[in-house]
């Protein structure tokens, strides 16, 4: 697909430099968390240094928790071995405009060692290792993700000293589709779409959700890697643009009781020449035989590849039935029951996987369903029979139930450790495992309110 208003060249950039209209360089990479982290680099110096020699970073950066402490357990990066630097190589074909920063532009970054070997941890590597494979049987992966968030009125400073307790959403009830409590939030919303289709993303449109205040905007899709940076780049310059309009939105799994925020991840392949691989109209439902042992992998793989699909504590409270969140691994036509729904036809046939929640790190959760698609291609799995009606009340396997499940059966899946690699499942287990070690320390409101008083 042909780039979008929005990108530069470093020939643009260096007359925007020259012209005083650029002053500052936001060199960024996606962490462990899905953050996007990184450099404002001086513009002169972006030019006339760090895109020949990228620009360097401690490697603590993908070995610590959510507050960003270093933590053990990490074979990269540790006390021991001194947390010294990876190098941030800038990918200029991401170089845009940065248009809710003033006077920035912004590029994504790869990681490498000092001595230029990659980081094969680093969650756009892990993407990238993963669209190699795919290429070398002729195909090229195309992605679209739909990102959902709740909008309150406080700002993020308003929230933290409140702990985050009885905040106010900006809508009193359910908004689906609505146009009317909506428009009350459309100056923020409008402020995201625009500002993100000057940065070179094909904003579709936004719509209401079940949540009070809860919203989607969505952007066509593309290439694998050029949706996922651009997913990192939309979520952290809508926070910036709600902190400006003196709001505060989460993009948290489950921030209530109620519907959660979900990240539906669609997918197709495409050969290489462009042909519609997933299509054939003379088969059942318009499914290809490799559409068909594509999705049999995704059954296959579900559950040991979930660590990437739902990576949080909080990521395994949206599995509730009748949510809306899939519990039940299975797939159907436009069937929203199942956590894998069939959609489209042509070069539009793919499916769409319900798993992933609004905390999900893009990368890795579309690393693992090119790696479950790729398993299911090259052993030929058979698919299973299509799931109709309600798939909440099915027999069918359910998704883990725990961050903890996850994390044990990512960590003795031998289909992870023939995709991944020994180095990047060991990495992401010990992920988990700190997490899961800081939640089972915490006292929780949950715990107080039960037993203060009456316990």
């Amino acid at each position: 697909m042909s780039q979008n208003t929005g990108y530069i060249t470093p020939e643009t950039l260096r007359q925007l430099v020259a012209d005083g209209e650029i002053d500052t360089v936001v060199l960024a990479f996606t962490d462990m968390q899905g953050r996007l982290v990184g450099k404002r680099v001086a513009a002169r110096l972006f030019v006339e240094d760090t895109i020949a020699h990228g620009a360097e970073c401690c490697n603590y950066l993908l070995a610590v928790d959510v507050d960003m402490n270093t933590v053990d357990g990490y074979e990269i990066s540790s006390w021991e071995r001194g947390y010294g630097d990876m190098a941030m190589i800038p990918d200029l074909s991401t170089l845009r405009l940065a248009p809710w920063l003033p006077g920035s532009a912004l590029v994504m970054a790869d990681l490498t060692w000092l001595d230029h070997t990659p980081v094969v941890q680093a969650p756009r590597d892990v993407l990238k290792a993963q669209m190699a494979k795919l290429e070398a049987q002729g195909m090229v992966p195309y992605v679209g993700t739909e990102l959902e968030f709740i909008v309150f009125d406080e700002t993020y400073r308003g929230a933290w000293a409140k702990g985050y307790r009885n905040l106010q959403a900006n809508t009193d009830y359910n908004v689906d589709y609505d146009l009317l409590a909506s428009t009350r939030v459309e100056p923020l919303l409008r402020d995201i779409r625009v500002s993100m289709d000057a940065a070179g993303m094909y904003c579709e449109g936004v719509k209401g959700e079940c949540n009070f205040g809860q919203q989607e905007i969505a952007f066509r899709y593309d290439t694998a890697l050029t949706t996922c940076d651009n997913h990192s780049i939309y979520k952290s310059g809508a926070k910036m643009i709600a902190d400006k309009h003196g709001k505060a939105i989460t993009f948290m799994a489950k921030f209530n009781e109620r519907e959660g925020n979900s990240c539906h991840i669609h997918i197709s392949f495409r050969g290489t020449d462009g042909s519609a691989v997933f299509a054939d109209k003379s088969k059942e439902h318009g499914m290809s035989d490799l559409f068909r042992h594509f999705l049999a992998g995704q059954i296959a793989a579900m559950r040991e590849l979930s660590l990437f699909f739902a990576p949080n504590i909080n990521s395994y409270k949206r599995y509730v039935a009748g949510s809306f969140a899939p519990t039940a691994i299975a797939w159907g036509l436009d069937n929203r029951t199942c956590a894998l729904r069939v959609v489209g036809q042509g070069h539009g046939m793919r499916v769409e996987n319900r798993v992933p929640g609004g905390d999900v790190n893009q990368y890795l959760a579309t690393a693992a369903l090119i790696a479950a698609g790729l398993y299911g291609i090259e052993n030929k799995l058979e698919l299973e029979a299509i799931t109709t009606g309600n798939a909440y009340n099915s027999d069918k396997p359910h998704v883990p139930a725990t961050l903890r499940e996850a994390a044990d059966l990512f960590e003795k899946s031998a289909i992870a450790r023939a995709a991944f690699g020994d180095e990047v499942v060991d990495h992401y287990v010990n992920n988990a495992r700190v997490e899961i070690a800081a939640y089972d320390a915490a006292i929780t409101d949950w715990e107080r309110f039960r037993g203060f008083e009456r316990l």
